[in-house]
């Protein structure tokens, strides 16, 4: 008996994509950032996370902090975004993040300190209590180099523990050492649930990625079925990693067993971060979803401080070979995307080598589905 995916319209619906925002984007631990990104103490982004406007920095101690870019005065954004336009003058308004000392509001100089604690309110003297308006936190969690964030702290469970397997499976890979070699930006025109279920199954490889098949054979034996993701997939003999030829000048990651050596791994952190490592570098998405038929990928390519030192440092060989698969990724998704629309199409089903998929289903339904109609 073949399970069956998710109704057609949980991919279509901007009704489902709502209550995916309200009950797994705002309640969910979400991957945002590498802590690269914000190297010392009073660096800062501002983040836009499903029309929430999220601001991420780094307090005087070098500690990570996160906080609702709203002032608890009249409402006010913080911080400018880096791309936000300028008013109508073409001036920008004072305020933001003040180096390693205050966050300062632009309309009333209401003044926080990196820790989002009220620090001075002008004119306002001692009839008000600053320890009741400090700024409204953001959960912030990290591992890997990796930031994680979590709207809804009070309701925010212990993350390392939730992701106990994945430290595990990935624990001789030095994540939280690599840095960002490379970077893509992808706009993919494809619901963020299809994207992951294509990412979490190697049944399409065979017709899809044919040069990647060309690197790792089994992907494209029996539907990819019986691929042991836990101890990693193995690539043809003599390649040890994803580039064209199997093969790269940057020396593996020490520490790596001999398995990992010549295998590779990939896993998704729910509900919005992919890993793919290889023996010499590892690719991450970070999915963020816009819509139910639009999603924006940050495409990272993380490698050794020691290979981006070497004065012949070229990541073109990953980046090339993966820019490929993606794009006929992202291609075949837009084309489920379109298909689904089809009014004859009420839900699919997942073939034995999909069964990994059935996670994503249960995870989704588990948190929606007691709020959907009947």
């Amino acid at each position: 008996m073949f399970e069956s995916t998710l109704p057609s319209s949980w991919y279509l619906s901007e009704d489902v994509y709502q209550l995916e925002r309200e009950h797994i984007f705002m309640r969910e631990w979400l991957c945002v950032a590498r802590q690269e990104q914000l190297s010392g103490p009073g660096d800062h982004l501002v983040l836009d996370i499903h029309g929430e406007s999220i601001l991420l920095l780094r307090n005087g101690d070098g500690v990570l902090r996160a906080f609702y870019n709203v002032c608890r005065h009249r409402g006010s954004r913080l911080c400018a975004a880096a791309d936000e336009v300028p008013e109508q003058s073409g001036e920008r308004l004072g305020g933001g993040v003040m180096g390693r000392r205050s966050i300062l509001c632009p309309y009333h100089a209401w003044s926080y300190n990196l820790d989002g604690q009220l620090q001075r309110a002008p004119h306002l003297g001692s009839d008000l209590e600053l320890g009741d308006y400090n700024l409204h936190p953001v959960a912030v969690a990290s591992w890997g180099g990796f930031i994680f964030l979590h709207l809804s702290p009070e309701e925010a469970k212990d993350f390392l523990s939730q992701i106990a397997q994945t430290v595990t499976q990935f624990e001789r890979y030095p994540l939280q050492e690599l840095r960002i070699g490379h970077s893509i930006q992808y706009q993919v025109d494809a619901n963020w649930k299809i994207i992951s279920e294509n990412y979490n199954e190697c049944y399409h490889c065979g017709p899809v990625h044919p040069e990647l098949c060309e690197i790792v054979p089994v992907f494209k034996r029996a539907g990819g079925a019986d691929l042991d993701w836990e101890r990693g997939v193995p690539h043809r003999e003599g390649a040890v990693t994803f580039t064209a030829s199997g093969t790269t000048a940057r020396r593996m990651f020490p520490g790596l067993n001999d398995d990992e050596q010549v295998r590779h791994k990939g896993d998704l952190i729910y509900p919005n971060l992919f890993l793919s490592a290889s023996s010499d570098h590892v690719v991450v998405f970070i999915l963020h979803p816009q819509g139910p038929a639009k999603t924006v990928i940050d495409c990272y390519f993380l490698f050794e401080p020691y290979a981006m030192k070497q004065p012949d440092f070229d990541p073109s060989d990953a980046v090339d070979f993966w820019h490929k698969i993606n794009g006929q990724d992202w291609a075949v998704c837009r084309r489920v995307q379109q298909g689904i629309n089809s009014r004859v199409h009420t839900a699919g089903i997942f073939s034995p080598m999909e069964d990994w998929n059935l996670d994503i289903r249960r995870y989704v339904t588990d948190r929606i589905g007691p709020y959907m109609s009947d």
